[in-house]
Parts: C-alpha cells; sequence; structure tokens
C-alpha cells in the first residue's frame, strides 16, 4: 500500500525540489555565460535584449550572480566592425583638420567663389555622413561627426560675416545666425532622429536670437528683460513637449538661467523705480515671470511644480508689491511686500494643482520669514542692549527708551517693524484661535501623497502594506504613512501649537520694540516692560496647568518671561529707585507663579529665578549702604539662609533641590566677593559651614552637607590663622581637634560602623594640614620633626586598627613632610650628578614598570580593595 503524506508535507517537499533545481539551473547558467563570454569576443555596440521565446544565460557572467527570469536572452552581437569604426572616426577627424587647416592657411588665395565651394562641401559633408553611418548602423561615428558638422557651421557663419558681410553689426548677425541656426540643426535633427546631439545643440542656439538682438538695438533693461522671459517661456514650451531626455534637461536648464535673470531684471528695476508709475512696467514683467512660472508647474511633476509655485509667488509679491513700496520710504517698503506675501494664502481658495499652490504658499512663508528676519535685529537690539548699562550701574534715569539702551540703530527707519510684528502676530492669533476653520480651508492640500505600493513579493511573504492613517489632533489634515519609510508630518496640535506660540512670541515683541519706536520715557518703558513679564508668567501659568495639548505656548510664555526679566533687570540698572523696584517685582512675580503652578518643571524654574533675583537685591542693599564688596558678602549670604530654611520646609519636594543649589551658587558669589579681605573670608566660610550644617540635619542632604561643612568650618580656620599671621598653629587648631577626636570615639563607640572619615576626619585634619602647610615654610627641623612622628604613630594606628581615614591622612601628610626634609638634598644630588643621568634612570624605572606592569596592577588593586575593607 502506498504512503502519501499530508498536503502540507507534500508542499514542502516540493519547495525544496524546486529551490534545488533554481540552485543548480542558476549554476548551469552561469557557466553557460562564461563560456560564451571566452569563445566569442563582445560587440562595442552590443546590448542586452529580452526575448521571451526562448530560454538563455543571464547577461552577467560573475559567479554568484542573480538568476535573471527564465526567457532573458543577451541580444546576439552584430558582426564585429572596430577597424571599420577606427578608420572612419580617424578620417573624419583628419578631413576635420585638413579643413580647418585649409581654411586659415590657404583661404587668402582664394576667390570669393572657391571659399564658397569649399566651406559648402566641406559641411555638407560633414553634414551627410552621419546619415550614411546611421545606415550602417555606426552610431558612435555618426554622432562624432555631427559635432564636426556643427562647429563647421559656426565656421562657416564667422566666415561669411568676416568675407561676405563684414560691415553689418556684430550683434545683430550674431542673433540672425543663431536663430537660423537653431532652425536648421532642428530641422536636422529630426530628420536624422537616431542621432542625440543636435536637437540639444539646437536649444542651445536658440537661448541667444532675443538677447543678442535687444542687446544690438541698444533696447533698455526692461525689453531685456522681455527677450529674456521669452526666451525663457520658449524653454519651458520645448522642456514640455520636446523629444528626448537630452532636449528636456538642455531646455530646463536654459529655462531656468533666463528666466531667474528676468526675475533679477524686473526686481531690480521695481527696487529703484522712483515712483509708482515707473514701478508699473518692471511689475508686469514680473507678472508675466509669475504667470509663466505658474503655467509651467500646472502639469509638471511634483518637485518642478513645487518650485514653479515658489518662483510665481516670489515673483507676483515683487511685482504687486513693488508698486506702493515705491512710494514709500525706506522703512515702510518692507510691510508692502508683506501684506502682498499674506495675499498669496488666498490660493487655498484658487483651484490650482496642490503641488504648485503648495509652492505658493511656501513663497508666502518665505515672504513673511524675510519680514521677520529684517524685524528681528531690532528686537535683539531692544533686549541687549541694556547690557551696556553694566559698565555704569546708577549714573541716572535716561530720558527716554532708545537713550537707555545704547544702541545706534536707526529707529526712524525701522518704524515699520512693531507693525510686521504685530501683523503676522495677530494672523497667527487667528489661526492659532480659529483652528478648525483653517484646517477646513486647508483641507484640500492636505491629500494623500503619492507612494509605491507594496510589490507583490512582499505582499506574497506576508507583509502588511502601508496604511493612510491621520495624526493626532481635531480634523489635522495632514496624513501620512503608517509603515517603514513613512514620512511624518507634524500633526494638528503640534501645528495649532506652534502658530499660539509664533503669536505670543512676535506680539510681545511688537510692544518692546513699539515703546523704542515711540521712544516712551524711561519710567514707562521699565513699567511696561515689567507689565510684560507679569503678563507672560500668567499665560505660563494658566496654560502649565491647564493640561492641554498645545504646550507651545507655555513654554514659550516661560522662556519669554525669564528672558523679559532679564531685559528689564539690565534695563533697570540706570537708576536706584528702579533697579529695587523691578528687582523687588520680579522676586514677588516669580515666586507667586512657582507657588501657583501645577507642573513641577516650570515651578522649579520660577522658583530658581526668584531666588536669583533676591540675591541680585541683598547685592543692591550693600550697594546702597557704601559697603566695599568683601563687605557686602554677609548680606549676600541673606538669601542662601532663606534657601536653606526653604529646603527644610519642602523637604522631598522635587523643587527643593534647585533652590538650595541655586542658593549655594549665591554662597559661592559671597565667598568671591570677600576673597580680597582674608578676616571678611574666614568670616564668609564658617557662616556658609553654619548654613551647611543646618542643612546636613536633614537625613537626604546628610551625605553632602555634611562634609561640605566639614570643609568650611577648617578652611574658614585656616584663613583665620594666615590671616592673624599666626606662626604656631598647632596651640589654637588643638584645642579643636582634641574635643572632635574624643567625639568621633564616643561615635565609634556608639555605631562601630560609622566612617573613621566621619569620626576622625575633621578631628586630624583641623591640625595636621595646618601644620603641613607651616611646615613647609618652616626652615627650623622641631616642627617637621614633630609632625613626622604625630604622622607616623596616626599612620600605624591607621594600620593596626583598620581605620581608612587614620591611615591616609597620617600616610599623606608623613610623606609631603618626608619630601620637604628630602628635598634640600635631592636638590645638591641632582645638581652633583651628570646632566644625562636623570634621563638615563628615569628611563630604567619606565622599563621596569613597564616589565612588571601586570603585577603592579595587581598591586594597586590589591591596595585599592583593602583601603575599601577599612572604615
Amino acid at each position: 500500500m502506498e504512503h502519501v503524506p499530508p498536503p502540507a508535507e507534500e508542499l514542502a517537499r516540493l519547495d525544496r525540489e524546486l529551490a534545488e533545481l533554481d540552485a543548480r539551473r542558476a549554476q548551469l547558467l552561469t557557466r553557460r555565460a562564461w563560456l560564451l563570454a571566452a569563445l566569442r569576443p563582445p560587440a562595442p555596440t552590443a546590448a542586452p535584449g529580452w526575448n521571451p521565446s526562448a530560454w538563455g544565460a543571464p547577461p552577467s557572467g560573475r559567479p554568484g550572480a542573480p538568476a535573471q527570469p527564465w526567457g532573458y536572452v543577451p541580444k546576439q552581437p552584430s558582426a564585429p566592425r572596430s577597424a571599420q569604426n577606427v578608420l572612419l572616426t580617424l578620417g573624419g577627424l583628419l578631413l576635420a583638420v585638413a579643413a580647418v587647416a585649409f581654411t586659415l592657411v590657404s583661404w587668402g588665395s582664394m576667390g570669393i567663389g572657391g571659399r564658397s565651394a569649399v566651406l559648402a562641401a566641406v559641411t555638407l559633408g560633414a553634414l551627410i555622413a552621419p546619415a550614411v553611418l546611421l545606415r550602417r548602423g555606426l552610431a558612435a561615428t555618426a554622432e562624432a561627426l555631427a559635432a564636426l558638422a556643427l562647429v563647421l557651421t559656426l565656421l562657416d557663419v564667422y566666415a561669411v560675416h568676416a568675407v561676405a558681410a563684414p560691415d553689418t553689426d556684430g550683434l545683430g548677425f550674431t542673433a540672425v545666425a543663431s536663430a537660423v541656426l537653431s532652425v536648421l540643426w532642428t530641422a536636422y535633427g529630426l530628420a536624422l532622429g537616431k542621432l542625440r546631439l543636435p536637437l540639444p545643440a539646437a536649444v542651445v542656439l536658440a537661448q541667444w536670437p532675443l538677447l543678442f538682438w535687444a542687446w544690438a538695438a541698444g533696447a533698455p533693461a526692461l525689453v531685456v528683460g522681455w527677450a529674456l522671459l521669452a526666451t525663457a517661456v520658449l524653454d519651458g514650451v520645448i522642456a514640455r513637449w520636446g523629444k528626448g531626455p537630452g532636449v528636456r534637461v538642455t531646455a530646463c536648464v536654459g529655462g531656468s538661467a533666463m528666466g531667474f535673470s528676468a526675475l533679477m531684471v524686473g526686481l531690480a528695476l521695481s527696487t529703484t523705480a522712483s515712483g509708482p508709475l515707473g514701478a508699473a512696467a518692471p511689475g508686469a514683467l514680473l507678472l508675466a515671470a509669475a504667470a509663466a512660472a505658474l503655467a509651467g508647474a500646472w502639469r509638471a511633476p511634483k518637485g518642478f511644480a513645487r518650485t514653479g509655485g515658489v518662483v510665481a509667488g516670489l515673483a507676483a509679491v515683487a511685482a504687486v508689491g513693488g508698486v506702493p513700496a515705491a512710494a514709500l520710504s525706506d522703512g515702510w517698503r518692507v510691510l508692502a511686500y508683506l501684506l502682498c506675501g499674506l495675499a498669496l494664502t488666498g490660493v487655498v481658495r484658487a483651484g490650482l494643482p496642490r503641488d504648485a499652490a503648495r509652492g505658493v504658499l511656501a513663497a508666502s512663508g518665505a515672504v513673511v520669514a524675510g519680514a521677520l528676519v529684517w524685524a528681528l535685529p531690532s528686537l535683539a537690539a531692544v533686549l541687549l542692549g541694556p547690557v551696556t548699562l553694566l559698565s555704569d550701574v546708577w549714573a541716572g534715569s535716561p530720558e527716554g527708551f532708545r537713550s537707555a539702551l545704547g544702541s545706534t540703530l536707526p529707529w526712524s527707519e525701522l518704524a515699520a517693524a512693531p507693525v510686521v510684528l504685530a501683523l503676522v502676530a495677530g494672523l497667527l492669533g487667528s489661526a492659532y484661535r480659529w483652528w478648525p476653520s483653517v484646517v477646513r480651508i486647508a483641507a484640500p492640500l492636505g491629500a494623500r501623497e503619492e507612494t509605491a505600493k507594496p510589490d507583490a513579493e512582499s505582499s506574497a511573504a506576508g507583509t502588511p502594506g502601508a496604511a493612510w492613517t491621520a495624526p493626532p489632533g481635531a480634523g489635522a489634515p495632514w496624513y501620512t504613512v503608517a509603515g517603514a519609510g513613512a514620512r511624518r508630518r507634524p500633526s494638528g496640535a503640534a501645528l495649532r501649537g506652534a502658530a499660539g506660540a509664533g503669536a505670543l512670541a512676535l506680539g510681545w515683541g511688537a510692544l518692546l520694540l513699539a515703546g523704542v519706536v515711540l521712544d516712551v520715557p524711561y519710567a514707562v518703558a521699565v513699567a511696561g516692560e515689567t507689565a510684560l513679564v507679569g503678563g507672560l508668567l500668567a499665560l505660563a501659568v494658566r496654560g502649565a496647568g491647564s493640561g492641554r495639548g498645545a504646550s507651545a505656548v507655555p513654554v514659550t510664555a516661560l522662556v519669554g518671561a525669564v528672558s523679559g526679566a532679564v531685559s528689564v533687570g539690565l534695563l533697570s540698572l540706570a537708576s536706584e529707585g528702579a533697579a529695587y523696584a523691578v528687582f523687588g517685582a520680579l522676586t514677588v512675580l516669580f515666586a507667586g507663579a512657582a507657588v501657583r503652578v501645577g507642573a513641577e518643571v516650570p515651578r522649579a524654574v520660577f522658583a530658581v529665578a526668584s531666588v536669583v533675583w533676591g540675591t541680585v537685591l541683598t547685592g543692591f542693599a550693600g550697594r546702597s549702604l557704601d559697603l566695599d564688596p568683601h563687605e557686602a558678602a554677609p548680606l549676600v549670604l541673606l538669601v542662601p539662609a532663606l534657601t536653606v530654611l526653604l529646603g527644610a520646609r519642602l523637604r522631598r519636594n522635587p523643587v527643593a533641590l534647585p533652590v538650595e543649589l541655586t542658593g549655594a551658587l549665591g554662597a559661592l558669589v559671597a565667598v568671591g566677593l570677600a576673597v580680597s579681605d582674608a578676616p571678611f573670608l574666614a568670616l564668609v566660610l564658617a557662616l556658609c559651614g553654619v548654613l551647611a550644617a543646618g542643612a546636613a540635619v536633614r537625613p537626604e542632604r546628610r551625605p553632602v552637607a555634611g562634609y561640605l561643612a566639614a570643609a568650611l568650618f577648617v578652611l574658614a580656620t585656616w584663613v583665620r590663622l594666615a590671616a592673624s599671621e599666626v606662626s604656631f598653629p598647632e596651640a589654637y587648631t588643638l584645642p579643636v581637634s582634641v574635643p572632635a577626636l574624643v567625639v568621633g570615639v564616643l561615635r565609634r563607640r556608639g555605631d562601630p560602623e560609622a566612617s573613621s572619615w566621619t569620626a576622625y576626619g575633621p578631628g586630624l585634619a583641623a591640625t595636621l594640614l595646618p601644620s603641613l602647610a607651616v611646615a613647609w615654610t618652616d626652615a627650623d627641623w622641631l616642627r617637621p620633626l614633630l609632625l613626622g612622628v604625630a604622622a607616623l604613630v596616626i599612620t600605624l594606628l591607621g594600620a593596626r586598627h583598620r581605620l581608612q581615614a587614620l591611615l591616609v591622612l597620617g600616610g599623606v601628610v608623613l610623606a609631603l613632610d618626608g619630601l620637604h626634609e628630602l628635598a634640600p638634598y635631592v636638590a645638591q644630588v641632582a645638581g652633583a650628578l651628570p646632566r644625562w643621568l636623570p634621563p638615563a634612570l628615569a628611563g630604567l624605572l619606565l622599563l621596569v614598570v613597564g616589565a612588571t606592569y601586570e603585577q603592579r596592577l595587581r598591586d594597586a588593586r590589591r591596595l585599592k580593595d583593602a583601603l575599601g575593607r577599612m572604615r
């Protein structure tokens, strides 16, 4: 009885056998191709072809090349004609050289008839030869002779002008000749359709007739612009309906160059016009260029359509906006172009193709961006101008806003800057407010993009096809493809948030610039900027707590509030009263915002800013009291003390750490102020130690604040001793070290697991380190000896009881003390030794260390582990 396997098993077996057959067939085909290539030399004109009626070898003979589908065979090469091609090519080149030499050398000895006959014969022969060669299948040689014929026709034209018409205008003759040659070469290329050179050459020649004609006629620049535009339109027609990719590419390049030149001519004439009537004629040229670009973009591919839309939009703005701009002063012309650029947004209702409409909208965005770039430097001057007041604080209130900025900008020519910012801000704010309507209007431009469908092979393998999905955001018109390689577009909520953020930032900038343009009084400017900071803080607090998706608005408000606070703070430095009022108001405003806001990150930012403004206020207090910087340093510590108390109140609140770190920076500023006076520096360090000790009371701050407090107290002691010029610091440090060590011993008895650094570190360091510092400057032998003995005893105690602090501190002090005592003798020995000996000893030491590197590394690790096991 025959066994019949299940269908699934039988199918798997068949698949394996078919795979083996395919692999074997590919191997045989590869071998066959190699044999064919070895037996028959390839012809230069051979090209692979497709023959569905026969099986054959793949075109590639490389080992391991992928097998081609069945039915693929290479086209059989024709009979080898390499020798014939070489002979014909050399013959054509020699004929050309002979013709040129004859023209240059023997031309003058011939009459007009002979010259004409020679030119006609040579040119006619060069034009006829490609037709004969094409019938014989010699396409490459035909192309070479066609190029020669093109050169000969140019020589013929030059010869005709030089001999037959020497008195004619050169530019006019060139215009006519280029037009005639373009027509002749177009007819020649169409007659011999297999040649690829004549038609592109005809397109190149067609670029010059109108331009040279206008130049020869002495036409004004406007006529030259029209000639350039007409040539560009002709190129566009050729690019749309021309024959072959070479013709179309050449026409696209020529049209782009001519069109760009026409636009530059029109723009230059429009911007330099003396009045609206003078700008009307260049505007007509620009409008015609816009219409031509839009017509070319109507049915062009996606990329060309968008480029055409951009060019059309920019040209239309330059044409329409240039007329009113010619009647305005320099400071207001940008507003005319901006209004025209904003008017381009009406293209969404014009029924243009999607890609062309998107290009026009991109042009509108470019115009708006250009206007903003023109206005933003003046806004930067308003925000950064008060930095100049740092060099002369409290010099007196200036008369107006402009004088406080110290800027040399021509504000009279920037009068339109706040209007530009306000206009764009109003439009963005309207879009943010009525976003659903904007989405509905722009819906036709959000149609799906054309993408390649998944191929049948991937579908057969079970790969899911890409699916159209809309990103989050109510009614968002921007679609994207879900799947590999999909392009991600911003969601509707993100776009709306960006619009709101832009409206807020530009509106704020418009108000600031308005104050400068109007040159409001100094007090009004300071009060207005402070009020703006308060408004931005209110928006930031409200937006952060609303939970809305448009998070860009509160973030922008937060950044604007901080930036505005810095700017108005610098602006207030001109007057003492204004400085106190502004920084006091900023401290209260930011502290209130930190209390009201719900999100953690904005709360931390507001709290930190409030601490900074409060620290500045304490510095102002010292200046008002006519205190020197070192005398004002203790006053600066008031805010760090408040941050320590606030941190104790907040405990583990996430805001506590940023606030305390900011207070620590204020304490660092106080230390910097007191550096110039040692007694005050010791006092400030001691006060900082008290603050650190207060923070160390909290368990979560103890690991860092405890060590910091001990270090500050010891450092304060050293500074105080150095300021008092004490030569025997042991008399002052031992009374501190002995009680500290007693406390450490009691601590270790109560808690044997306590670290030796916590128990004995402060007490030992309080005496050993100052004594070591004095010993290095002491010429006597008693103190280094006593210090060395004490360090040796401490080191031995540390090794005996396995105490890390005693071992490390004692060993370091002992080593440094011994080095100090040995230094004179080492210097003597070094002076007596030959100069080559120290480098030799150093090299020998390196060799020894290198040879025993692994052993030394293991010893260092064991030492590290041994120290780590100590308490």
